[in-house]
């Protein structure tokens, strides 16, 4: 990491746990760090004595600001970061890693054809997402209420079943959005493949993060998350102007 990418990943640190310690007893554990588009995406943990209360990232307005505007259109769009959550995260959450894709022209159906990140927050590790090439036609037997995981024909790609992309998996997306056409501004994704849950992703359009604003999102309840998978509560977005960061914060259940 450059000294510049250092100094901003302390600071974006340092607010973490400013705000962490006005919380009372809780301590945080830092993932890695990578450059996207010459700003930092850092992810972390924060825990109360043994157990993970919250988990995210850490994302420098930079790289929100220096994303391409143009460029050609890759499927399946190839990833900018890569991520691995913190061990202790890892293994009291099951969560393994963030994935970050950036679409600059985005992408079917039509309220995601705006320019947007991909914040995939994996269970599985990137060996097992790498070999994703959705062949595997098979959708969960239950999505998240009010969800849904729709078959979408793609001109030149022919059929998305479950909105499957490779090396990504199927996209269950709200059902009352399918059908708008105005821009979206962040939405919550859950993914699957071979009938397994893999991810959560919050997908956000660049011109939200411009915005510099805090904003929350509704994380679903989902059935049979994994044995070893502590599916989140909720989901909040803390813009600092100090760092000039966000924090993705996805807040854990309290273990039995």
């Amino acid at each position: 990491m450059s000294l510049r990418a250092s100094r901003v990943s302390t600071v974006a640190v340092g607010v973490l746990v400013a705000v962490l310690a006005a919380c009372g007893g809780e301590r945080i554990v830092q993932g890695e760090c990578q450059r996207v588009f010459d700003g930092d995406v850092c992810t972390w943990g924060t825990m109360v004595g043994g157990d993970v209360t919250q988990f995210g990232a850490t994302v420098s307005m930079t790289s929100v600001e220096n994303a391409p505007a143009h460029g050609e259109m890759v499927f399946p769009p190839p990833f900018v970061g890569l991520v691995p959550l913190p061990q202790e995260v890892a293994s009291a959450t099951g969560f393994n890693h963030l994935a970050v894709n950036w679409e600059p022209h985005g992408h079917p159906p039509a309220l995601f054809l705006t320019p947007h990140f991909d914040f995939h927050f994996y269970t599985v590790d990137p060996a097992r997402v790498r070999t994703i090439d959705c062949a595997d036609r098979r959708k969960p037997t239950v999505v998240p209420a009010a969800y849904t995981l729709p078959d979408l024909d793609i001109p030149g790609l022919g059929q998305l079943v479950g909105l499957c992309v490779p090396t990504m998996g199927m996209h269950a997306m709200p059902a009352a959005e399918l059908d708008k056409t105005t821009p979206f501004g962040a939405s919550m994704i859950v993914g699957y493949y071979g009938q397994d849950l893999i991810f959560l992703e919050p997908m956000i359009a660049r011109a939200k993060l411009l915005e510099a604003q805090s904003f929350t999102m509704d994380v679903p309840a989902v059935q049979s998350p994994g044995a070893k998978v502590r599916w989140p509560k909720g989901f909040e977005a803390r813009y600092d102007a100090g760092s000039r960061t966000y924090q993705f914060v996805f807040s854990v259940p309290a273990t039995d």
